[in-house]
């Protein structure tokens, strides 16, 4: 898996002090104000939060979570936040793609071989735990995040944080 790009221990210090400061703030608005790759402010969250994987699992995990039901899709951008409700849907390689297929709103075609890192994070957002797989690029850049979803109470869904757990687990051991 490559080094996070932005390895310069000055920035990890600071990005570190950022995240002490306000521990369950957007991570986009750390790496915006520090001027790093997001994948860096991911790097810099205390290592129980996170797990890194080689984006080469992305097939791997990508097909353990088409199991979990109906997931949160995410894609964050300068002036976007795009959330997608809906089952993870099949995929597989083919000419350089990896291609969504079913009957969901999640669907298109995705750079398998773009992915560089994977992390499985769960830390505290806005005051209540959090748990997503956060895939990133070669520049550091987020791909797409897949969020465990909440209840009607606001709560984690039971057997998704469950199946998360256990795919963090197996991934840890692994």
């Amino acid at each position: 898996m490559d080094a996070p790009a932005a390895g310069d221990p000055a920035l990890l210090s600071a990005i570190r002090a950022s995240l002490a400061q306000r521990p369950d703030g957007v991570l986009e608005d750390v790496a915006r104000a520090h001027g790093a790759p997001l994948r860096t402010v991911v790097e810099a969250l205390p290592e129980c939060e996170r797990l890194p994987v080689p984006g080469e699992r992305f097939a791997e995990i990508w097909a353990a979570v088409t199991t979990w039901g109906e997931v949160l899709f995410l894609m964050h951008a300068p002036s976007v936040v795009l959330e997608v409700v809906g089952r993870l849907p099949p995929g597989s390689l083919g000419r350089g793609w990896f291609n969504i297929h079913g009957d969901s709103p999640i669907g298109g075609h995705i750079r398998a071989d773009a992915c560089r890192a994977i992390y499985l994070v769960d830390r505290r957002f806005h005051g209540r735990r959090s748990c997503s797989i956060q895939f990133f690029d070669e520049a550091g850049a987020s791909m797409f995040k897949i969020f465990v979803r909440r209840g009607p109470d606001r709560e984690l869904e039971p057997a998704q944080l469950a199946a998360f757990e256990s795919l963090r687990e197996r991934l840890a051991s692994s």
